[in-house]
């Protein structure tokens, strides 16, 4: 039995920052023993170890609230996946990611709801819909930080990221569905589905409206004052939180909200119209907050274990059961239901559709064993599960007590910590069986279309800044000069011109460095433009175009300092 535990409001009225303080120095800790230690545990493991020590041998922890944790950390970690998420995968995978996100969960809440309530006839119904919808969707925080060191086939990471993104809307609704029907004892097929389809299309829309908005806005002040790289800055750190306030304030899902607004962000991002020092500030604070934000969530999972535990334990008795152990037995029972119902409807759906395409005589890839199993290891539960459990209420509408809340929080608890050990144990060995060079070999297409494309635009821009400064400067000396750094930025030499070593005066020489920066200018930013262009065509990915500009933002920068 854990002891009690002093908590400390972890919501909008904090006592003290010094709880806050060591989650952080646990987040910085964390990235130094996933260094140490041996290859193959998890940062998240690590991290939600270290919450468990904060909390049951320091007896120090946080009281989590879940609208709270909601508003801060999902939003802006949400926008961010929906950024960085390759699109061109996002589109070509959506039909097996719609079938994830809305079938496989509608699939999930009915089998595991029944199978609960037959396993633990003290829990009602509805409690075990309940639990069942919030297991079944997976998150996209969870899945990047396994997949992020496992060599995960292009194809495959499409389908889980985009499955990650899209399937809370279907959980949590069904979730709320279920929710209600215990505290007020009534239920509605009709207006649960009509509240689902104004949810995610509401969300969905609103994430795009505002996104849209807002680039318009900082566009027509830019072009009126400049741009300011700070404020660029704390502009994209306001949009996800925009975007769910507005979609949160119209009954929509603010999640739907976050994800699409992170999308329409990356092809707002494709326009080109920000400078590369605003580009470089933004990628790097963005990197600092998904860091300090995933490593938090996964700290505070962590760190509720303890009480969950013991509330848990008490809540046992009203199962019919008094030993602990039988908590082992229904988290066991079902994790494995919902690798079942995982691995049977991938399975089911690739058959499907390679039926489908098939007989349409269109080619369709053999998906083996291996991939199944991927897709099926990749299903990660995290803090999404986490925070929407605690969000059942203690008492119904009657007053009396939630029934079996306490266990249905540590059943949710359990998934998430065994789909967190099985995926990083599992997954590494399962994908080296996977032999794929597909998308490596396209990658390296579309790579070499980029450098070829990026070359050309950059030749005829410094060809034309040739010509404007040859009409500047029509002086026999300065034509030399124009030659000879045309000559090296073409040979992409960096060497000291030979005409500084002639000893010519200092004047000339900062005349030649500024005639020079200009002509790498043009050169870098005709060839950042040619490579958004092909983004924009979609001849290469987003996630290349991303890469490439980033290195071109690195070299202007370093060229005008």
């Amino acid at each position: 039995m854990w002891p009690q535990k002093r908590c400390r409001s972890f919501g909008y009225n904090m006592e003290s920052l010094d709880i806050a303080l060591a989650m952080m120095a646990a987040v910085g800790i964390s990235g130094a023993l996933a260094r140490m230690l041996p290859a193959g545990i998890p940062l998240p493991l690590i991290q939600i170890a270290l919450g468990f020590v904060i909390a049951g041998v320091f007896e120090e922890g946080v009281e989590l609230d879940p609208d709270v944790f909601f508003l801060l950390f999902l939003p802006p970690l949400l926008f961010l996946d929906g950024w960085r998420i390759p699109k061109e995968g996002l589109w070509r995978e959506k039909g097996g990611i719609i079938q994830l996100s809305f079938g496989l969960v509608l699939l999930t809440v009915l089998g595991l709801g029944l199978i609960l309530h037959w396993l633990i006839p003290a829990m009602p119904l509805a409690v075990a819909f309940a639990v069942a919808a919030i297991v079944s969707p997976t998150d996209p925080v969870a899945v990047s930080a396994i997949t992020r060191k496992v060599p995960v086939p292009k194809r495959l990471m499409s389908v889980l990221e985009g499955e990650s993104l899209f399937n809370d809307a279907t959980g949590l609704v069904a979730f709320r569905t279920a929710v209600a029907a215990v505290v007020t004892g009534t239920f509605s097929i009709s207006h649960a589905a009509l509240s689902f389809i104004w949810v995610a299309a509401a969300g969905l829309a609103t994430g795009v409206v505002v996104t849209w908005g807002l680039s318009r806005a900082r566009t027509a002040v830019v072009k009126r004052v400049g741009e300011e790289p700070g404020a660029e800055v704390l502009l994209s750190l306001m949009v996800p939180f925009a975007a769910y306030f507005a979609a949160e304030y119209i009954s929509a899902s603010g999640i739907l909200a976050a994800v699409s607004a992170g999308v329409t962000m990356s092809y707002v991002e494709l326009s080109g119209s920000s400078s590369a020092l605003t580009r470089m500030h933004r990628q790097s604070t963005w990197n600092v907050v998904q860091f300090a934000l995933n490593g938090t969530m996964f700290v505070l999972l962590g760190e509720q274990l303890p009480g969950i535990y013991t509330g848990a334990v008490e809540a046992i008795a009203e199962t019919g059961h008094h030993n602990p152990l039988w908590l082992v037995v229904y988290a066991l029972v079902i994790c494995i239901v919902l690798g079942v119902f995982r691995f049977g409807w991938v399975y089911a759906s690739v058959r499907f559709e390679g039926w489908r395409k098939r007989r349409r005589g269109i080619p369709f890839p053999e998906v083996g064993a291996g991939m199944m199993m991927v897709l099926t290891l990749g299903g990660v539960r995290g803090a999404i599960t986490l925070a929407g459990v605690l969000t059942l209420p203690l008492v119904l509408n009657d007053g009396t007590p939630f029934p079996a809340r306490d266990l249905a929080i540590l059943l949710a608890a359990t998934v998430i910590i065994t789909s967190l050990v099985l995926a990083s144990a599992l997954m590494p060995p399962v994908v080296k069986m996977l032999r794929h060079q597909s998308s490596g070999i396209k990658r390296e297409q579309q790579e070499y279309l980029a450098v070829q494309t990026a070359r050309e635009a950059a030749e005829r821009a410094l060809q034309e800044e040739v010509d404007r400064l040859t009409s500047e400067f029509p002086d026999a000396r300065e034509q030399d000069l124009l030659s000879s750094v045309a000559e090296r930025l073409l040979a992409d030499i960096r060497a000291v011109s030979a005409v500084s070593e002639l000893g010519l005066p200092d004047e000339w020489l900062a005349h030649e460095k500024r005639v020079e920066q200009r002509m790498r200018l043009a050169v870098i930013d005709a060839a950042r433009q040619s490579i958004f262009a092909l983004a924009r065509q979609h001849k290469i990915s987003d996630e290349l175009a991303r890469e490439m500009v980033a290195r071109l933002d690195m070299e202007e920068v370093r060229n005008r300092h």
